[in-house]
């Protein structure tokens, strides 16, 4: 056997073995992403951190609706004294995420003296930031981060390096939307960004 050939046969002799370690990674991951999307650790915290999502002229959009329908409901257990609205303004926007969040929570029955606003954030590593920062200056660590399902590994991740104490609490998609088993590339999606949170914002 010639030279090439054999360079040839030692790379795919490299190559496989490190498919079948990037392969396993992967799937330990979307394992990982899965269970946490299942699981509601939601108990007594300083406060309630509801990640934004779209608003439609100062009206939530279904996705938005659902994380709040599901902080409101925290709230009503009595399981934090705070509930902070994250989420800034889209392009084309008036009306930021949280205060569009925070119109919605006053009328189900949240007081104005109880919201926190983090209104600058474009994406959720930059309004969790802002939030713990926050947060922070209230000498409060310990919070429910409520978000959809498949994003809760990577927000606890992200709390974490943040100096926060976070509690997972996922939002389960309403009637109306698609099943969370049909969020396939959302799970895909998250189990890679998820290990990614480790060392890099996103």
């Amino acid at each position: 056997m010639d030279r090439p050939h054999r360079s040839f046969f030692r790379s795919r002799a490299f190559l496989f073995p490190l498919a079948i370690v990037v392969a396993f990674g992967w799937f330990a991951s979307m394992a990982t992403v899965l269970t946490w999307a299942l699981e509601d650790d939601a108990q007594h915290a300083d406060a309630i951190v509801v990640m934004g999502a779209a608003q439609y002229n100062g009206h939530p959009s279904p996705v938005l609706r659902a994380r709040l329908d599901h902080a409101i409901a925290l709230w009503q257990r009595g399981l934090a004294a705070r509930m902070l609205l994250t989420g800034g303004t889209g392009e084309g926007d008036a009306v930021s995420e949280a205060a569009a969040g925070r119109t919605y929570v006053m009328a189900h029955g949240v007081p104005d003296t109880a919201i926190l606003l983090e209104n600058e954030g474009r994406t959720s590593s930059q309004s969790l930031r802002s939030a713990a920062d926050l947060l922070h200056a209230y000498r409060m660590h310990s919070v429910i981060v409520v978000s959809d399902p498949f994003h809760m590994l990577r927000l606890e991740i992200l709390g974490r390096r943040y100096g926060l104490d976070p509690l997972t609490s996922p939002a389960l998609p309403t009637p109306g939307s698609r099943r969370l088993f049909r969020q396939w590339g959302t799970l895909v999606v998250e189990s890679l960004k998820a290990p990614l949170a480790l060392f890099i914002d996103w």
